[in-house]
């Protein structure tokens, strides 16, 4: 998930207010889907992370409270929550359409228990003061990977603007929120097509 909404329209959406105009005569389609992203729940928990993190130490304490918390992160397309699923038909096979096994989401479940790092793994949340969508005139090289089962598909446009080295823009065919976990093949590809050019 790129930072790359521009500013003007980052903190309009933030604040509520409505979207900056330019934006909107555009018709850019991708105005409705960051709305969606900065004001709707679906990222309460970066919140939750980024200012009370104390409050999460309850996960600490419980493999249920910390089964709870991750299972119910979900992405653009509901992950892994879709996977695990009981009344899923395809709950126990890995298929375009839930991503994820059973198994998948119960090891990483535990992998974040035994290493006890279900609160530290928010970390970056606290430190990062600024909105996790809205651009931050990064200047070393960049990729882009697009996942269609993302939070909002960042257009290329608006990756030129916010990485002036950008190296790498593609949109994938599958692969959400959490992509290397999701997809680890196509991540691991994307990750080499994009900085070949650097080697």
């Amino acid at each position: 998930m790129p930072g790359v909404v521009p500013p003007t329209l980052g903190k309009a959406l933030q604040s509520g207010g409505p979207p900056a105009i330019r934006h909107v005569r555009r018709g850019d389609a991708h105005v409705r889907e960051a709305e969606e992203l900065l004001r709707e729940g679906d990222v309460a928990y970066a919140l939750e992370m980024g200012t009370r993190p104390q409050t999460l130490y309850g996960i600490a304490d419980s493999p249920v409270g910390l089964a709870a918390w991750l299972f119910d992160h979900g992405d653009g397309d509901a992950q892994p929550a879709a996977s695990v699923d009981g009344g899923h038909p395809h709950a126990n096979e890995r298929t375009a359409e839930t991503e994820l096994t059973r198994d998948d989401v119960l090891d990483n479940i535990t992998l974040y228990w035994l290493t006890n790092t279900g609160v530290s793994s928010g970390r970056l949340y606290w430190e990062n003061k600024l909105p996790s969508s809205v651009r931050k005139n990064v200047t070393i090289p960049v990729a882009v990977s697009v996942f269609p089962g993302e939070f909002y598909q960042a257009p290329r446009s608006w990756a030129e603007r916010a990485y002036p080295k950008l190296i790498h823009y593609n949109k994938l065919d599958k692969g959400g929120h959490f992509a290397a976990w999701e997809q680890p093949e196509l991540f691991a590809a994307e990750m080499r097509a994009g900085f070949k050019s650097l080697r």
